[in-house]
């Protein structure tokens, strides 16, 4: 499962979700400024507070935007 922690206003988590729905991958967005859940969520899986953040079935890449997005997820078999 691919979650994506962003946070409102966020340019890199905009460039990161819209590369996602250009690629056609499902995922799970999880805002984490609205969501007290979604944020102590992403500092426990990751160990920082920064986003956007991907979880891919317990890998995380933290911190990143839609180019190092592709090489993890090309890294991981889920793009060609």
């Amino acid at each position: 499962m691919l979650i994506i922690y962003t946070k409102k206003g966020c340019p890199w988590c905009v460039g990161a979700l819209n590369f996602l729905k250009e690629k056609g991958l499902k995922f799970e967005e999880r805002e984490v400024l609205s969501s007290k859940e979604f944020y102590e969520e992403l500092v426990l899986k990751s160990g920082q507070s920064k986003a956007p953040t991907v979880d891919l079935n317990g890998e995380i890449l933290a911190d990143t935007d839609s180019e190092a997005l592709e090489i993890f997820l090309k890294n991981k078999g889920e793009l060609k």
